[in-house]
């Protein structure tokens, strides 16, 4: 009889898995114990083996989806037997109901929608525009009118600022680029007007705007806005948009549009050198695509005429200096989250916007430590890292402190007796914790040991999840990439972290005199619902005790 096999829970905080791959394809025969697939989970990607014998008639997940726990992946069975009934026995064939039940429940909305909508009006026909609050930057939902430039009734140019806009970076001004008579405005200043929401309409003199502001459901619906309008009001926001500029100016005097601005700056050019065109001598984007360097200078009849007054002649205007313009292309790439990061970034987030952390930091001298690692290194039957001293000297510390061997579980805080410490490992995808278990007890060879298969099965993406279990305190060590000082959010449960930096050469003062050091910082993050400052502050003072003599970690 067909088996169905279901997304196994390959860690304790596992929700779903993604299928990295598949070994066998529908058709192969399958043998307890051979790999069916490559499952990616929140902390590894782990070989799942098949726990029966058959042929694999069905596969339900493709490479790179993800299911959740418990779904059914595949199935497996004797060759060309049915396995349709396994499935509807599993459920998953009522998974699929609801989705279909949902396409006709979406395809009578519309038509009960449609049913009282009033014919629109051809808004094609009236002459006017519908000018929308533009977006002024990448993170703007909304903008502030600071100062409207007109009044309704006003004759406004293509070029014309019709506003300055409070945006969450600057003031800035907001061009309409229509031509015609300010008809109708729609937010008063020092109000906020959502990105896209109407907040002007230009057009001919007389025209009746009641349609435009209607059909916008009285601008309180500006992202439902017809297909007629978009092409002017993509107009007015896309140009409004290249047009950010600082709130002072060095030639604030000059009359000139943003964009005019803009490409003066990216050119080089002095805007008091350049002669506008416009209504009142203002600058506007042709006059400075038109502007010759070599050109004289609008201001320069009047510097002329200061000799016929009588004083001294005129020194000749310094050459504006002329910046080469760069062009580049902006590429990015993007791919998609891994169950690994999303789970560093659900456990961190919980973490750090739950736990309110503090931080002490400490400095250890570690002459001592390096003196004692070179002898023992000389007769120990493995190397000795300086990270295997400081996990050694932690579990000590841990022992005469037990609040810091804590755990914050809700309405209970839980001391732990035994120390079981997480060595985080930097890997490819991010960050994994194995734990030394009942590191208290163990030597510097047997730690060092340890770390090192651990760090190996890491990268290999190896460990179990059982490795990754139980922790209740961690440590995060950077000094191996020269760090001089860090701080590591909480991985909680524990209630607290080590971030371990690494060891400086510095003068130090010893006995009253200046002398050469090797200083090491250390930072305890700590979860202030379960520890206070004085008894972090207790552990690290026992930490560098041990560090600074380590002939204690022996005892």
């Amino acid at each position: 009889m067909a088996e169905v096999v279901k997304m196994p829970k390959m860690s304790d905080t596992m929700t779903e898995g993604v299928i990295a791959k598949w070994h066998k394809k529908v058709g192969d025969k399958v043998k307890s114990g051979d790999v069916l697939a490559e499952i990616e989970t929140d902390k590894a990607t782990m070989d799942f083996e098949s726990y029966q014998d058959g042929v694999l008639l069905y596969i339900g997940i493709e490479e790179g989806k993800a299911a959740p726990v418990d779904a059914v992946i595949a199935v497996l069975g004797k060759e060309g037997e049915d396995y349709k009934a396994a499935l509807d026995g599993a459920g998953s064939a009522p998974a699929a109901a609801p989705a279909a039940e949902e396409k006709p429940a979406a395809a009578t909305a519309p038509a009960a929608e449609s049913a009282p909508a009033a014919p629109k009006v051809d808004l094609s026909s009236i002459p006017a525009t519908v000018i929308r609050m533009p977006l002024l930057s990448d993170t703007m939902t909304e903008g502030v009118i600071n100062k409207w430039n007109f009044k309704v009734g006003d004759k406004v140019r293509a070029d014309d600022s019709l506003a300055d806009v409070e945006t969450d970076k600057a003031t800035m001004e907001v061009v309409g680029y229509e031509a015609g008579t300010l008809l109708y405005i729609g937010v008063k200043e020092g109000e906020a007007a959502p990105v896209n929401g109407i907040i002007a309409i230009v057009g001919k003199e007389g025209t009746d705007i009641t349609p435009l502001l209607q059909d916008n459901g009285g601008a309180a619906a500006p992202a439902a806005a017809p297909a007629a309008e978009s092409a002017p009001a993509a107009a007015a926001t896309a140009p409004a948009a290249e047009e950010e500029k600082e709130t002072s100016h060095s030639d604030g005097r000059v009359k000139a549009s943003p964009l005019a601005r803009k490409i003066a700056k990216e050119k080089g050019i002095d805007l008091n050198a350049v002669k506008g065109t416009a209504e009142g001598g203002r600058i506007v984007k042709k006059d400075i695509e038109d502007f010759k360097p070599g050109a004289t200078p609008a201001a320069t009849p009047a510097a002329e005429s200061a000799p016929a007054q009588g004083s001294a002649p005129a020194k000749p205007a310094a050459a504006p200096i002329v910046l080469p313009s760069f062009t580049g292309e902006e590429k990015f790439t993007e791919r998609p989250v891994t169950q690994m990061r999303k789970a560093i970034s659900r456990r961190l987030s919980d973490s750090l916007f739950t736990a309110p952390h503090f931080y002490v930091t400490m400095s250890i001298d570690m002459d001592q430590a390096i003196a004692a690692r070179n002898k023992i290194n000389e007769v120990a039957p493995v190397k000795i890292s300086f990270n295997d001293f400081v996990v050694k000297a932690a579990a000590i510390a841990l022992r005469q402190h037990p609040a810091i061997n804590s755990s914050f579980l809700g309405d209970k805080i839980r001391t732990n007796e035994h120390v079981h410490i997480g060595v985080a490992v930097a890997v490819d995808e991010g960050l994994l914790v194995p734990v030394i278990k009942f590191a208290d007890n163990k030597s510097l060879s047997h730690l060092s040991v340890e770390v090192k298969e651990f760090a190996q099965k890491s990268k290999a993406k190896k460990l179990q999840p059982n490795e990754m279990e139980g922790s209740t305190f961690t440590i995060s060590n950077l000094g191996m990439f020269g760090v001089d000082e860090f701080t590591a959010i909480i991985n909680t449960p524990n209630a607290c972290i080590l971030a371990v930096s690494g060891i400086q050469a510095v003068p130090v003062v010893k006995n009253g005199a200046v002398v050469p050091g090797n200083v090491m910082k250390v930072t305890l993050s700590s979860d202030h619902r379960v520890v206070d400052g004085a008894s972090a502050a207790a552990f690290l003072q026992t930490l560098k005790q041990l560090l600074e003599e380590p002939v204690r970690l022996l005892i």
